[in-house]
């Protein structure tokens, strides 16, 4: 069993033509990884396809990737959320952006993430009631995601970036 999936791996040529988005217009909520939102939509779409890893947030509540896919059928989730998306502002090359440095800096800052979720949380409840979009259900996931297992996924993907293979069972993880 490997401990990193590269959900890169199994996206079709096809699948990847709906990953336009920028690298700078990425949402600082978005977690470490290959996949991120640049410049999404606004009209609520992505959690419809992939609600354990889209969720909506920022100054024009734009969609953001809390939680990188493990699966092949987790990756074909999102990307549906991303053709479905009109401005075509997902992102796949998080792989070639992201650095060590990068990511334990976005670690190292994840009180902002905490800081927002805490604050939208009322929001959302008013916005689940009106749309029923299980947004308060998701930010709860997305802080328990952020307070446990986070840590260790990011290892992982520290280890994935310096060396570009899977940890083994009796390889060191780098610490955040």
């Amino acid at each position: 069993m490997t401990l990193y999936f590269d959900p890169l791996t199994i996206l079709g040529e096809e699948s990847r033509t709906a990953f336009r988005g920028r690298w700078e217009d990425r949402n600082r909520l978005d977690v470490p990884g290959p996949f991120y939102g640049g410049g999404t939509d606004t009209c609520w779409t992505g959690r419809l396809h992939a609600p354990r890893h889209v969720l909506y947030g920022g100054p024009h509540l734009t969609e953001y990737v809390y939680r990188q896919p493990r699966t092949p059928t987790e990756t074909a989730r999102l990307a549906e959320a991303a053709a479905e998306d009109p401005f075509q502002g997902y992102g796949c090359d998080g792989d070639a952006r992201w650095t060590p440095a990068t990511v334990r800096e976005w670690w190292h800052d994840r009180g902002h993430v905490t800081r927002y979720l805490s604050g939208m949380r009322s929001e959302w409840e008013a916005m689940d009631a009106a749309r029923s979009q299980g947004l308060a259900a998701a930010a709860r996931d997305f802080a328990a995601y952020l307070a446990g297992d986070l840590a260790q996924d990011l290892r992982v993907y520290l280890y994935w970036l310096e060396e570009r293979r899977s940890p083994g069972p009796d390889d060191r993880l780098p610490e955040l």
